[in-house]
């Protein structure tokens, strides 16, 4: 059948199995959101408050749900404010193809209205991207777009469709994506998307080494990281710390990797670690990271990074080994794959000597009470205590972000949803919806500080229109407060610019945008503004009062070895 560009890329979604996209419509993308007119009955589309939002929001609903998030922006600035949420999505390994309108191919290069180069612009936070410059090629771009998107370390993919494309017509063939890989051209690129990106079959030889070192390890430790989420590979790694009984830390992305509450579990590893996690690196003889990158927020001084142990890295991406910590050895492969090879190599270990020299350190920060305001672990502990156990967290980034790691104990991958590697404030809420979206029956909640809200409390809008709702709990503290935090620390409490002594006054601002809302101070006060969320059933701010001077502990400076906390 003989279709416009628009709606060849409508096909080729449902072909994928797409039922949500996010975006906001402009002039250059008018004709794709023309053809989506005709699909409304197939294809839900969420209007967010602003392209960013959108891009949040789709990169939510991908981490959340294990597939493939869809977002929709037209040219020019339509396009560049949706930077910030692709190189988000990079830096994390989220599955988003981001789909972007151009002006016409012969306006291309002459500084039209509204007219970027958002290809150019895009290539280094995308594992691929796309200029389409013939309709006829339109459909396997796209299925090729898809399974670059989600094959081997997932991550996001831009397409950028001239107007004219998008109006012309051609030939469409209706194509079921478990036939991708058959069919001539297209076969051989979804191969090449699906599997040569792959990493190869993992080494039995490089297995059975580190069976060996494992079997010769006194004090093992494991660090879960972002790569065993984005795997779904907990079970595997759940089995192979039970088998060899050892210490599991985690890192910032592998929250829900490996159970929080699990008694192996040593909490968060890196600059805001728990003495435990940061002790047992530098103690043990044997370290086995899977799916971490050994960012400097958790290697810190890479030259004295588990500095009596044997490293060894397990990865899915080939350029991630050595990057920044000098492995003893290493294996390329699936996550899964690679622990379920490997916990058939020996029997059931015990480290019963070495787990009581690593829980010796405490696994979690000890708060003060306070009559006033609230402390960090007493919100949290409140929250996971009358939230339902399978509750999905969102978060922006700062302090707030910190203390949910920390104190939440998250137990299932797509539960936490954080940006880790970009840090980006104002990703929280987005996501926040679009993991609703893609879990309508699950409760979900947005944990966000006062400065981070200022970013993104826009998209209220969207939780109201959409019946999406959301908790958002504020961790308001009248400050930027991680940055104050560092300013407290180490320049001498000069707190340049980050005092927050202003509206707006947040339980009224969701009031305005249609939802419900209440300002806590104390337990009691959160415990029933939480009950009364839960009931509503509808989008929820919960304003909490969290003392200006509250810290996240422990800390250890960037560039510092791992266990030189700093005193409060």
């Amino acid at each position: 059948m003989r279709l416009s560009g628009g709606k060849i890329l409508m096909e080729c979604l449902l072909e994928q199995g797409v039922d949500t996209v996010f975006g906001y419509p402009g002039g250059a993308v008018m004709p794709i959101y023309d053809a989506l007119y005709a699909y409304s009955d197939k294809l839900r589309h969420i209007l967010t408050a602003h392209e960013q939002g959108a891009s949040h929001a789709a990169d939510g609903y991908a981490r959340s749900s294990g597939k493939v998030g869809v977002c929709f922006a037209t040219s020019g600035p339509g396009a560049t404010n949706l930077v910030t949420g692709i190189a988000t999505a990079y830096m994390d390994s989220s599955p988003v193809v981001f789909i972007t309108a151009n002006v016409n191919e012969d306006l291309i290069g002459k500084d039209s209205f509204q007219e970027v180069d958002i290809v150019g612009i895009s290539m280094p936070i995308t594992k691929c991207n796309y200029l389409v410059r013939d309709v006829s090629k339109l459909a396997d771009i796209v299925r090729e777009a898809f399974a670059v998107a989600r094959g081997g370390r997932p991550g996001p993919v831009l397409i950028d469709i001239p107007r004219n494309v998008s109006l012309a017509t051609a030939e469409y063939t209706p194509l079921p994506k478990d036939e991708h890989h058959q069919s001539g051209r297209l076969g051989a690129l979804v191969r090449r998307a699906s599997h040569d990106l792959r990493p190869p079959e993992p080494d039995q030889g490089d297995i059975d080494q580190l069976a060996n070192m494992i079997k010769a390890s006194q004090k093992p430790l494991l660090i879960c990281g972002g790569g065993v989420v984005r795997g779904r590979a907990q079970d595997e790694f759940m089995a192979l710390a039970n088998r060899i009984d050892a210490p599991v830390a985690i890192t910032l992305m592998g929250g829900g990797g490996f159970p929080g509450k699990n008694p192996l579990t040593t909490g968060m590893i890196g600059m805001h670690g728990s003495q435990a996690s940061n002790q047992a690196c530098d103690r043990c003889d044997l370290l086995i990271a899977v799916g971490c990158r050994f960012s400097d927020r958790v290697g810190l001084r890479f030259g004295s990074f588990a500095q009596n142990a044997q490293i060894v890295q397990i990865d899915i991406d080939r350029s991630e080994i050595n990057k920044n910590i000098q492995t003893d050895h290493h294996i390329i492969g699936d996550a899964a794959q690679v622990l379920s090879l490997l916990s058939e190599q020996f029997p059931q270990l015990d480290h019963s000597a070495w787990k009581e020299e690593v829980f010796s350190f405490p696994t979690e920060t000890q708060y003060d009470d306070h009559s006033d305001s609230l402390t960090p672990k007493e919100a949290l502990s409140t929250i996971a205590r009358m939230l339902p156990e399978r509750t999905i967290v969102a978060t922006d980034v700062g302090q707030h972000q910190m203390w949910a790691i920390q104190h939440f104990h998250f137990s299932y991958p797509g539960q936490l949803i954080t940006s880790g590697g970009f840090g980006t404030m104002g990703f929280g809420l987005g996501a926040a919806i679009g993991a609703k979206a893609a879990n309508p029956d699950q409760t979900v909640l947005h944990i966000t500080g006062d400065g981070c809200f200022r970013m993104n409390a826009n998209e209220m809008s969207t939780e109201a229109h959409y019946n999406l709702p959301v908790i958002t709990c504020i961790f308001n503290n009248g400050t930027l407060g991680m940055v104050r935090q560092w300013q407290a620390l180490l320049f001498e409490e000069r707190y340049s610019q980050t005092t927050l002594d202003r509206g707006p006054d947040f339980v009224k601002l969701a009031e305005a945008y249609g939802l419900k809302g209440k300002r806590v101070a104390n337990v009691a006060d959160l415990e029933a503004a939480l009950a009364e969320a839960i009931a509503s059933n509808t989008g929820y701010v919960i304003d909490c009062a969290i003392d200006p001077d509250e810290r996240v502990r422990p800390m250890v400076r960037a560039g510092c070895h791992i266990t030189e906390f700093l005193a409060d």
